[in-house]
């Protein structure tokens, strides 16, 4: 969706933009930090370290915590490493790199549609040894989200209904399906499918969904700082 930017005090002018060496600069930086914070939340819900240990590790994890100054960016603000509308997000909780809370999903064209790869942790344990059954339901809103965007028709969730067949299991690589199968005005109808790489004949979760493309005031009512893209 195209949204025109508003001017606001958050929004940086185009003139002081980062330049694309400055942005990938950022981006490897924000990568790396995303990989380590995984690393941590991961061996943090591991862990069988007595309560002296955490206790430390608090400690520091807090000091590392206060190294991280500056300003910080608004609730709306649009990250500067982000290319949104349709493009990069370094945070999202689903595919951002940067995120502590994704997989991280890597999503790629597929036929028809998009097909999303990850692998979910203990972080995202539900019941012990499988994920929870609201990251299956986030996986596959985002790549649903995706597979609108990739048919030309890009829309945000107004419905979305999952079925799980089987237990999403831990530590297993998973494919992650979706395409658009429909279009009625503004609306798109969109199905996605969860399954295991090594067992791709066995669908363990599915979803329907409908989206809807909001229309032009919308998109700048929503957001305002998006990046003219078009």
């Amino acid at each position: 969706m195209n949204a025109a930017p508003t001017e606001c005090p958050e929004s940086t002018p185009e003139s002081v933009r980062p330049t694309e060496e400055e942005l990938a600069r950022q981006r490897a930086a924000i990568t790396a930090l995303g990989h380590e914070l995984r690393a941590l939340v991961d061996a943090t819900v591991r862990t069988v370290a007595p309560a002296e240990t955490l206790l430390r590790a608090a400690d520091g994890v807090r000091r590392l915590t206060g190294q991280l100054t500056g300003r910080r960016r608004a609730r709306a603000e649009i990250p500067a490493v982000d290319e949104f509308p349709g493009g990069v997000r370094m945070y999202s909780p689903v595919t951002g790199v940067g995120s502590p809370l994704a997989p991280p999903m890597r999503v790629t064209p597929d036929g028809n549609g998009v097909v999303g790869r990850c692998t979910l942790g203990i972080a995202h344990e539900g019941p012990p040894g499988y994920g929870h059954g609201g990251m299956s339901a986030m996986l596959l809103d985002e790549l649903m989200g995706w597979a609108c965007a990739s048919a030309g028709t890009p829309g945000m969730t107004v419905s979305l209904q999952v079925r799980y067949h089987r237990p999403v299991p831990l530590e297993t690589p998973l494919l992650v399906h979706a395409r658009v199968t429909g279009t009625e005005g503004r609306k798109i109808f969109v199905d996605g499918s969860i399954s295991t790489e090594d067992d791709q004949s066995v669908t363990i979760v599915t979803a329907d969904g409908v989206f809807v493309a909001p229309d032009p005031a919308r998109t700048r009512a929503l957001f305002p700082d998006a990046r003219r893209t078009s």
